[in-house]
Order: C-alpha cells, then sequence, then structure tokens
C-alpha cells in the first residue's frame, strides 16, 4: 500500500457513553469494596479513553498500528478508534509560501534576485507522511530549486539576447505557467497539490544593478531620439514638398541644404528655439 486510504471509524459519543458507564461502575465498585469489577472496569475505562479523537473540518488523522498503516480520517467530526494506534495530524487547507529573494544566476549569467509565492495544500495524507521526510519542509526546498532552475532557462531581459522571445521579466504568464508545472512535478512524490505558483519579486542583483539601470536608461534616451529624428525628417520633407507644390519661394540646392540644416537643429534640439528674425532679404 502506498497511496491514501480512507478509515471508517466508529462514533466518539458511542464510546464517551460505554466511557461513562464504565466511570459509573468504578464509583459503585469502590463504594461496594469489590476489587476485581472495580479494577477491571478501570482498566477498560484507561484503555478505551485514549482512543477519542477530534477532527476539524481541513484536517487529517493518519492511523498507523504498530508500523502499519491503516488508514486515513478525513472527515470531521468527534470519533473513536484504536487506542493502539498512532494517530498523525496533516493539514488539509491551503497554505502560503512566500520565499525571500534569492541570488542566481539567468541564462546570460547575470546575477539576479528573484523570488516566488507559492499555494500549496496536501491532497495524498499517505504520501506526506511517509515519502518524505518532514513534507513542508520538502515543499521549501524542492520550490526554490525550481526557481533556480527556472532563473538559468530564461534571460532576465533580452538586452543581451535579442533573440529571446519569453524573459523572466516581460514574459509573465509564460514564465509563470513553467514554474507552476515544475514545482508540481517536484512535489508529486509527496501527495502536494500546487494550486498557483508566481514570481512575485525580480530584479538585478545589487553589485549590478546600477550599470544595468544606466544602461536601460541609455537604449531608452537612444531609441526616443530615433524617434525624433524619424518624425523631423518627415517634417522637413513635408514642408519642402508643400513650399514647392505651392511655389511659395524658389530655393536652390544650396538655400534648400541650410533650411533642412536649421530645421533639423529646431526639431531635434534638446531646448527651444530662440527666433532670430530676418530683417534683411534672402536673395544675394
Amino acid at each position: 500500500m502506498n497511496t491514501e486510504k480512507s478509515f471508517q471509524p466508529w462514533s466518539g459519543y458511542l464510546a464517551v457513553l460505554v466511557l461513562a458507564l464504565l466511570l459509573a461502575g468504578i464509583i459503585y465498585s469502590a463504594v461496594q469494596e469489590m476489587i476485581w469489577p472495580f479494577l477491571a472496569a478501570m482498566f477498560l475505562f484507561i484503555l478505551i479513553l485514549p482512543g477519542l479523537v477530534v477532527v476539524n473540518p481541513n484536517e487529517s488523522r493518519v492511523l498507523v498500528l504498530f508500523g502499519d498503516y491503516r488508514g486515513t480520517i478525513k472527515k470531521n467530526g468527534f470519533f473513536w478508534v484504536n487506542p493502539f494506534f498512532v494517530k498523525k495530524k496533516i493539514s488539509l487547507r491551503a497554505r502560503n509560501f512566500d520565499s525571500k529573494p534569492i541570488k542566481v544566476n539567468d541564462k546570460v549569467g547575470n546575477p539576479i534576485m528573484i523570488g516566488l509565492v507559492l499555494v500549496w495544500k496536501v491532497e495524498d495524507t499517505y504520501k506526506a507522511a511517509f515519502a518524505v521526510d518532514e513534507y513542508e519542509n520538502f515543499v521549501v526546498v524542492q520550490s526554490e530549486a525550481a526557481l533556480r532552475k527556472l532563473a538559468g532557462t530564461y534571460p532576465y531581459d533580452n538586452f543581451e539576447d535579442e533573440s529571446a522571445e519569453v524573459t523572466l521579466r516581460s514574459a509573465g504568464d509564460t514564465v509563470n505557467h513553467q514554474l507552476e508545472k515544475e514545482i508540481a512535478e517536484r512535489l508529486e512524490i509527496a501527495g502536494i497539490h500546487v494550486i498557483e505558483a508566481r514570481i512575485n519579486y525580480i530584479a538585478y542583483a545589487s553589485e549590478i544593478a546600477g550599470a544595468m539601470l544606466r544602461r536601460q536608461q541609455a537604449s531608452a534616451v537612444v531609441a526616443a531620439r530615433s524617434k525624433i529624428v524619424e518624425g523631423a525628417v518627415g517634417m522637413v520633407e513635408m514642408a519642402l514638398n508643400q513650399l514647392a507644390g505651392k511655389k511659395i519661394v524658389d530655393l536652390d540646392e544650396e538655400k534648400k541644404a541650410a533650411m533642412v540644416s536649421n530645421l533639423m537643429v529646431v526639431l531635434c534640439s534638446d531646448e527651444s528655439a530662440r527666433p532670430v528674425v530676418n530683417a534683411g532679404t534672402l536673395n544675394p
């Protein structure tokens, strides 16, 4: 037997009734000074009493008799079982594991800090009790191991690996699904059901965070400049076409070049342009 099986216990209230009758017999025997009935009733009372067990909602009791697994009580209530059973309590409630950020290397070798939050619960009490040693610690160790493996599978971002379509920072749902799958496979041996697993913290490690921030800022500036230049070229082209089409002024190539230069400076400058009024003539 290497899987969970259900155990049907006796009613605890019936056992209490029997205990009450035995207690009455103990008192009566003591008053009447009947030694053997007194000892027999006392022995049965002491024997039956440890068999009482209370199972709260979303809790269970794993029952073992002299090293033999006899079953699990999952039904909540007040019961009586063999007093020689070892009754191990295992909670069936959903639990959270919020890991502290750990330092790992991503796919391209950059040190990063990454953490996860895991929602889990015990599904198979036999595996949780006997397949692993301390299943709660097993959840913590295997979850962090799965997180380390996942971090080494993908890059933090695509600055150094531009061909990467999935990154730890941008592909949240894909990465979280892969993390949940990896943890579920590792915890299946312990009878643990993974309800949800997701990355809740990710950042570059402190030793490279400053350099990576400056690189990201530089990339943003370059992207913004490229957009500005693209827009400025379009505006200059539109201005030249409209001047030529409406025949407002006739410009030779040299004057067109000067106009393009001035417009590009004005449109691409970080500061506001200061207009200069030409009181003379444009013609030589």
